[in-house]
């Protein structure tokens, strides 16, 4: 599928708007999606200062940046899917990529924030496959980059980024997408059952960063040539 508009449903946030950031940065057209669209709008607008307003990037409410993109990045916490979800279904006429960023953490329910909850449908983004129609191709990526990473230009994001999809073209469209982002390195992870062991390796990170007092640590899985 050909990459024209991204729109980043959750953007606001910090993983969010470091996609946003990054993406942008590669002079792809994002829009940042948000409940509030002066929220929205006041992202963008931060991110714009950063890049230069030559960037194509704008702030939207959530059906509005879904409406609007060809391909979706779901950034949002595990508690607020399936109402968004919800929300922009209507959106979901014609083919997309929906691209699943969720983990179930413990922090939703009051737990830690190292602490995985382990879902009915496997993972996060099985549970968004089983929400929205067939039309809809679903991709998990991008859980294992560091917000902070993406946020600090000054240096290239050390992490691999695992893909996976039951779609063989969706999995490409996103890698190439997820190669953009200086420093990613894009493994293709099968199909999208393998999403819930991906899934599993964000909070070991978020452990990591707290154990050795850190904010940027990453994964990378070797022996692998991708040259």
């Amino acid at each position: 599928m050909e990459i024209k508009t991204i729109g980043i449903i959750g953007g606001t946030g910090r993983q969010g708007s470091g996609l946003a950031l990054r993406l942008a940065k590669k002079d792809r057209k994002i829009i940042i999606g948000s409940r509030s669209e002066e929220k929205a709008i006041s992202a963008a607008t931060i991110i714009k200062d950063k890049l230069g307003d030559e960037y194509e990037i704008i702030g939207a409410n959530n059906f509005r940046a879904a409406s609007l993109a060809n391909i979706l990045i779901l950034c949002v916490p595990i508690q607020a899917q399936t109402n968004i979800l919800k929300r922009i279904f209507k959106t979901f006429t014609t083919n997309k990529i929906l691209i699943d960023v969720t983990v179930p953490l413990e922090t939703s329910i009051g737990g830690k924030p190292d602490t995985l909850i382990r879902l009915w449908q496997g993972s996060a983004a099985q549970r968004v496959a089983s929400l929205v129609p067939n039309t809809i191709e679903v991709v998990s990526a991008f859980q294992t980059l560091s917000a902070s990473a993406l946020h600090n230009l000054s240096k290239s994001v050390d992490s691999d980024v695992i893909v996976c999809s039951d779609s063989d073209s969706a999995r490409e469209t996103v890698m190439v997408l997820a190669k953009e982002i200086d420093g990613v390195r894009a493994l293709d992870g099968g199909a999208l059952s393998n999403s819930s062991i991906v899934e599993a390796i964000t909070p070991l990170l978020i452990h990591l960063n707290m154990r050795y007092k850190v904010n940027d640590a990453g994964v990378r899985i070797s022996g692998i040539s991708t040259q």
